[in-house]
């Protein structure tokens, strides 16, 4: 039993220990970092307004741990733990805001420890996770905006929604959700205009250079994402795309409905009242999730599991808000037990996996790998590397591994005219293609080649 006046200890306590323990784990299973944590990497080396797949946020964080750290994978863990954790920090601020209650805060973000995305997933630094405090603090901040009459508040929201978007696209849907709060407040005579004009002005002003990057480079970002999301013709597609993503998502949140499941002393639902806080939450949290619904049926997309790992971060505090009158905080003995059991039963099986499996990209040499490049190179030339060319992962591994953290590109294009050897470049690719057209000293590491041009 939690004793109300331990709770803010046991809080903390907990997240403490999410973030040491998700942090520790992947350091001693994994050999090397995940594909989107080194591709989020092989940006960060050659900083950018945008790249060819995503905005530039992700990349700026883990260049900015780089710069801290250098090459060291337990960085880059604790790095994705700081964000989930910022997430959960500002669900709890807003069920403090909701319920005034500390233990039913608690429970809104205990329960986020039924979600896959919040802890086995969770050592994956990539740009679902670089999401999650922006979506939290815009979510809380917009609730102050609408509660209080305080410029910053409005500042505050323009900036987390910006940055949000600087990390993934999708955040589009929250802001969208957000929007027609603001406007159905307009109309209730809720919101004064002066705050939303001051959100939008400032959310603008940090989004455009971005979009000046966009223009420059063919929207590359979004011709990526239209590509990734699978929108076909097919009229079939229209309706077994929502279909199979509804049912994803009922798989998904099946242990977070455990977890609700013996929260409540008996599932009576009462007549719920349609106020301020359940209206905000609808928009906040239910219209973003119904707006990607729509999206896969209207346009057939096949949406992602993974895209949907901060659409959740309010999940927790959604359905206690609901329920709140069929728990008993006194008796919640059977969901502690659940809560401990998912708590620690998701770290054992990462682990397990980890070690077992020897076939995931975990399990890739990088580090080994690019010792032996960095021996060859040495045997052939006199400079540093200071370019790699090729996909994010072999050459970004490379950029990662390397001492002389070279730069990461995918290809020359029109700057290929302005190299020459004292710049020490390395391409990476199909070892039969780089080996006809190689100028310089090539190798092979199965199943990629390496051609090596430096000053000699």
């Amino acid at each position: 039993m939690i004793v109300k006046k331990n709770i803010h200890k046991i809080y903390f306590l907990f997240l403490l220990f999410h973030l040491i323990m998700w942090t520790l784990i992947p350091t001693l299973t994994n050999v090397n970092l995940p594909l989107d944590t080194i591709e989020a990497l092989a940006w960060g080396s050659n900083i950018d307004w945008g790249f060819n797949k995503h905005p530039p946020f992700s990349a700026i964080a883990v260049n900015l741990f780089y710069v801290i750290f250098g090459n060291q994978d337990w960085a880059y863990y604790l790095l994705s733990q700081i964000f989930i954790i910022l997430g959960f920090i500002a669900v709890f601020k807003l069920a403090n805001e909701f319920f005034k209650n500390d233990h039913l805060a608690f429970l809104s973000v205990i329960l986020l420890e039924g979600i896959f995305f919040f802890n086995y997933t969770s050592p994956e630094f990539n740009v679902n996770v670089s999401q999650l405090p922006f979506w939290g603090l815009s979510i809380f901040f917009t609730w102050r905006v609408i509660k209080y009459n305080k410029y910053l508040d409005s500042l505050f929201l323009g900036l987390f929604l910006a940055l949000g978007l600087l990390s993934k696209y999708l955040f589009l849907y929250l802001i969208l959700g957000i929007y027609f709060l603001f406007i159905f407040l307009l109309f209730k005579r809720k919101i004064k205009f002066y705050k939303i004009l001051i959100v939008s002005l400032l959310t603008f002003i940090i989004f455009f250079p971005h979009l000046i990057w966009l223009f420059n480079n063919d929207f590359t970002t979004i011709t990526y994402g239209f590509q990734r999301s699978g929108i076909e013709k097919g009229f079939l597609n229209h309706f077994t795309s929502p279909i199979i993503f509804i049912l994803k998502q009922v798989g998904i949140l099946s242990p977070f409905l455990l977890m609700v499941f013996f929260l409540l002393k008996k599932i009576k639902l009462k007549k719920i009242k349609l106020n301020d806080k359940l209206i905000f939450l609808l928009f906040t949290f239910l219209v973003p999730i119904t707006l990607m619904i729509l999206t896969s049926l209207f346009t057939g997309a096949k949406i992602r599991t993974m895209w949907m790992t901060p659409f959740y971060l309010f999940i927790g505090l959604f359905f206690i808000y609901i329920l709140k009158e069929n728990i008993i905080l006194k008796n919640l003995n059977k969901f502690y037990i659940i809560f401990l059991f998912l708590f620690f039963f998701s770290p054992i099986t990462y682990a397990v996996v980890s070690l077992t499996n020897d076939f995931k990209r975990t399990d890739y040499p990088g580090k080994e790998i690019a010792r032996l490049v960095q021996d060859r190179w040495d045997q052939n030339f006199s400079n540093d590397i200071k370019l790699v060319i090729g996909d994010e992962w072999y050459a970004g591994n490379l950029s990662y591994h390397l001492n002389s953290r070279p730069k990461w590109v995918i290809e020359l294009k029109e700057n290929s005219k302005n190299l020459n050897v004292s710049d020490g470049i390395i391409y990476t690719g199909n070892p039969e293609i780089l080996k006809s057209i190689c100028p310089g000293v090539f190798g092979t590491i199965k199943p990629v080649g390496y051609c090596m041009i430096g000053r000699r």
